[in-house]
């Protein structure tokens, strides 16, 4: 989903995503047709309110240009004008001029949660949506999620939740079937129900197969590393990475996975890591709930032999967008009355329906069209309810500014322990050293 890149507003190093994959889990049967709910609950009934345009900056393929025009049903004076982006750097460095010259910014303007931390910063240039009567739908959507968007005390709300990106294990049903390992969900995961079992089954797996069982070094870290209450930067933006034993963990791990031969060689997002996704070059990949559309779209010729089970110790999230109002809006309360509908329980299962985005108000979950929703490449496994375990582990993560460049330091180190032979402890250190540096230039 994310590639390193540079925000040049910013100054610092961020993880660009791939906004196509990040917002599809390819769970793709057509939407039914919609329903007048959500938190404003409009009526329907024509009204001679005067017209109102409300311009509206969205991120990937997310299926909002169906539920803005079926809004009209709701609102027959509101139109909404949709500006579509699949470039996250692009989509966020624009709203940052805007925001810069006091000029061109949108009624409605959807982030990203990698750039989160930047517009925090900027909370002044945004409407406090608890101010348009969002503390009011605080208790319907993830907890951690919610407080993702929010200032520490809680006062100050920057975005409506939309969707998350909890992870989970997805593996290789019939590789684990050759290496005499249960394959089924969830005997598979008493296999790996611990970091300690899970290193015993991937030398278990490499020993019968000769195959590396973890993909690539950089997802092992990062389902060790989310799994901590903090992880490089604490509420204060001060970096604790050094300090804290979650990341040392983490690395530890990861390089016991490279001396031992059981994580791939490959890197995430090239045509390597796509084909062996699809030949069978590995069993497991530690990913978000939107890595499902990514893998079924590499590996055409494995349906049916993918599968997912949860993760060893928790999940961690990776990804999910926020809806907010900028204070230059002069429709702030046409545009809270929109979004509010369209991020509703209805609204978002019919995004995930439609597109894939995994909801974060957890009363979805109990949907009947939620959970018995079955996908054949991942052998008719109602993959969604192995998402929505997911998302009860994860925990609120303030990530600060500077997380995605400090981790691609740590995830450079790891690709020299295992690509160069160099030795774990000195590029921990030499990690370490770089990021204090980059936190003095910042």
């Amino acid at each position: 989903m994310k590639l390193a890149t540079k925000m040049s507003t910013a100054g610092v190093a961020l993880l660009l995503a791939a906004s196509m994959a990040a917002c599809s889990s390819g769970v793709t049967p057509a939407a039914e047709p919609a329903k007048s709910t959500g938190a404003t609950d409009a009526k329907t009934e024509a009204k001679t309110d005067k017209p109102v345009e409300l311009t509206f900056w969205s991120l990937g393929t997310n299926g909002y240009e169906k539920l803005a025009e079926e809004y009209k049903a709701v609102k027959p004076n509101v139109t909404i004008k949709i500006q579509n982006t699949a470039d996250q750097t692009a989509h966020h460095n624009n709203m940052l001029t805007a925001l810069s010259a006091n000029k061109g910014a949108p009624d409605i303007f959807m982030v990203e949660i990698a750039f989160l931390e930047k517009f925090m910063e900027a909370k002044d240039k945004f409407n406090n949506l608890n101010d348009l009567g969002a503390s009011s739908l605080k208790g319907n959507y993830l907890d951690w999620k919610w407080k993702q968007a929010s200032s520490t005390d809680g006062k100050f709300q920057l975005g409506l939740p939309t969707d998350v990106g909890p992870t989970v294990v997805y593996y290789r049903t019939d590789l684990l079937e050759q290496a005499g390992i249960a394959s089924k969900p969830e005997e598979f995961y008493k296999e790996i129900a611990t970091w300690d079992k899970f290193a015993e089954t991937a030398n278990k797996f490499k020993q019968k197969t000769g195959k590396t069982f973890v993909d690539i070094p950089g997802l092992l870290f990062n389902g060790l590393r989310d799994q901590g209450n903090e992880i490089f930067y604490n509420n204060n933006d001060e970096f604790i990475g050094d300090k804290n034993p979650q990341v040392k963990k983490a690395y530890d791990f990861t390089v016991k996975g490279i001396k031992e031969g059981w994580v791939g060689k490959n890197v995430l997002w090239t045509p390597e890591w796509a084909k062996e996704t699809n030949d069978g070059g590995f069993a497991v990949m530690l990913a978000p709930a939107w890595m499902s559309g990514v893998i079924k779209g590499n590996a055409k010729d494995a349906t049916g032999k993918w599968m997912i089970t949860q993760m060893p110790e928790g999940a961690g999230n990776w990804g999910g967008s926020f809806l907010s109002i900028p204070k230059e809006s002069k429709n702030a309360k046409e545009a809270y009355e929109f979004i509010s509908w369209m991020d509703s329980k209805d609204g978002q299962l019919k995004s995930y329906i439609s597109n894939g985005l995994m909801p974060s108000i957890p009363a979805v979950y109990e949907e009947a069209k939620f959970k018995e929703l079955t996908d054949s490449f991942y052998n008719n496994q109602a993959i969604s309810v192995e998402f929505a375990k997911a998302t009860k582990s994860v925990k609120p993560i303030r990530y600060g500014k500077l997380h995605d460049a400090t981790d691609s330091i740590f995830k450079e180190s790891l690709s020299n322990v295992q690509q160069k032979g160099s030795d774990p402890q000195a590029e921990w250190d030499s990690a370490i050293k770089k990021i204090k540096e980059l936190n003095k230039r910042s």
